[in-house]
């Protein structure tokens, strides 16, 4: 199975900006005992800013963009440092790949970043990917990571994009807000009810909200490709999800998850 796994700033950071070392220690241990198990794993990574905002002494998220691009750059140098100490140990190899916009909508550029994705694959590398932070801009940037985590599962034809995040999965209102909210465990059409049911704010640290996650499955089920919104809390969530268990929201996109 090809597994596209997401997760997000608010996993893997304190909202300090200091890296959440037990959520990365168990997740980098999950992810290779799939890979053990003959699945191919791709990790589309946040936190290059929020870790950056750490080890910069930052008091909070910068809103200037010259300090989040400079916060990006030290920041995705810990996160890599952080994915290659703790996947080595389990003798998987990683690769860092950061995108930006122009590449995403350049048919030649798109096709060598799919045949490099596919060679690593077939190395037994994990990539992990993220989008170019340091250098991108509002015209060239892709915005979310949860659209990139998409369009990386289109691209690549995978099975399943699994969205670890800081809430459960798609509610019928904001839990937050409304002690009624259901949680929707399977979405089977993208209807205008269900989109309106986005919001736009996500953590402190973050980007993403649930507007940016259902434009994520629009892409996804549009490829055929399922995918699921999980709470990233306890990564051994993907165990579950791996079998079969109901977990999240899954929306269906034609493939069996």
């Amino acid at each position: 199975m090809r597994i596209v796994v997401k997760v997000g700033t608010s996993t893997l950071a304190h909202p300090t900006g200091h890296i959440n070392i037990r959520h990365m220690e168990l997740l980098c241990k999950v992810l290779s005992d799939l890979a053990n198990a003959g699945n191919e794993v791709i990790l589309v990574s946040s936190g290059a800013i929020g870790m950056g905002v750490g080890k910069l002494s930052l008091l909070k998220k910068p809103q200037d963009i010259p300090t989040k691009q400079a916060a990006a750059a030290v920041g995705q140098c810990e996160l890599m440092y952080t994915y290659d100490k703790h996947f080595g140990e389990y003798n998987r190899t990683v690769a860092q790949i950061l995108l930006t916009g122009d590449v995403v909508h350049n048919p030649e550029q798109l096709e060598n970043f799919r045949a490099t994705m596919y060679r690593l694959l077939e190395l037994r590398v994990i990539p992990i990917i993220n989008e170019n932070d340091s250098v991108s801009t509002a015209e060239f940037g892709i915005g979310d990571n949860d659209t990139l985590a998409a369009i990386v599962a289109q691209t690549i034809g995978a099975d399943l994009l699994v969205l670890m995040s800081d809430i459960d999965g798609l509610y019928t209102a904001d839990p937050r807000k409304d002690p009624d909210a259901r949680l929707i465990s399977c979405v089977e059409a993208l209807t205008p009810e269900i989109m309106a049911l986005g919001g736009n704010a996500g953590s402190s640290l973050g980007t993403g909200g649930m507007a940016t996650k259902l434009h994520a499955a629009q892409l996804c089920t549009q490829a055929g490709c399922d995918m699921r919104i999980v709470n990233g809390a306890d990564p051994t969530v993907l165990y579950a999800i791996m079998d079969g268990k109901d977990v999240g929201t899954l929306f269906m996109g034609g493939k069996k998850a």
